[in-house]
């Protein structure tokens, strides 16, 4: 009888450990085939005055999973922050797989008066380096108010346009299309969009992610 018992034992053992080496493998296989998107940007993709959770990169991957599309999005939006810092941001973030670079990057640049040459310079070494790391890049543009000059506005429009031809990435010109200008989107700053403006944004760059995985 004990020997019955043992080979019962052993054999409900080993029937265990195969059960959860199928089980993860099976979870190994969706981490796997999960899409790994960043959005690199500023307070924009943070959502600043927003819990995180409503901040449009958190909308798009809600959305893009409502599409079933097995993707995981990292939010790296930083407040205040600049072109210049992105290289060395993007290189932090690729200790672990990314996929899909989303980039909002360049608007506080604008906001501050910094050279556009600079600006421009910054945007393309971030995208190339990605670029060597096998990451997709999608590139997502912003205007300036028209207060800042004509000439300045017209030339920030065009560096976006610019940049996206000779880097030969997907390029949405606007991002805050539908959404700047309008008290009732924005938070009272007159800048960041609030709750509902992130849903509009959202939408926007979900349906331009969306074409582009």
């Amino acid at each position: 009888m004990l020997s019955n018992f043992l080979k019962t034992s052993y054999s409900d053992f080993f029937k265990t450990i195969i059960i959860l080496g199928l089980l993860a493998g099976v979870f190994l296989n969706e981490s796997i085939a999960q899409t790994q998107i960043l959005f690199l940007g500023d307070s924009l993709s943070e959502g600043q005055g927003l819990d995180e959770e409503l901040s449009f990169p958190r909308l798009v991957e809600r959305n893009l999973k409502s599409k079933n599309f097995n993707v995981a999005v990292t939010n790296g939006g930083v407040s205040g922050s600049t072109s210049a810092s992105g290289v060395t941001r993007l290189k932090w973030h690729l200790k672990k797989k990314i996929d899909v670079l989303v980039l909002e990057l360049g608007a506080n640049d604008g906001l501050r008066g910094l050279k556009l040459e600079e600006t421009q310079k910054n945007l393309i070494e971030i995208i190339k380096h990605a670029k060597e790391k096998k990451v997709k890049v999608l590139l997502l543009g912003l205007l300036m108010p028209p207060n800042y000059g004509k000439k300045y506005v017209d030339d920030f429009e065009k560096m976006y346009s610019t940049i996206a031809k000779s880097e030969k990435v997907p390029f949405l010109p606007f991002v805050l299309n539908d959404v700047a200008g309008k008290s009732e989107l924005n938070l009272p700053d007159g800048i960041h969009p609030n709750a509902k403006g992130h849903e509009i944004v959202a939408k926007t760059v979900t349906n331009f992610v969306e074409k582009n995985l």
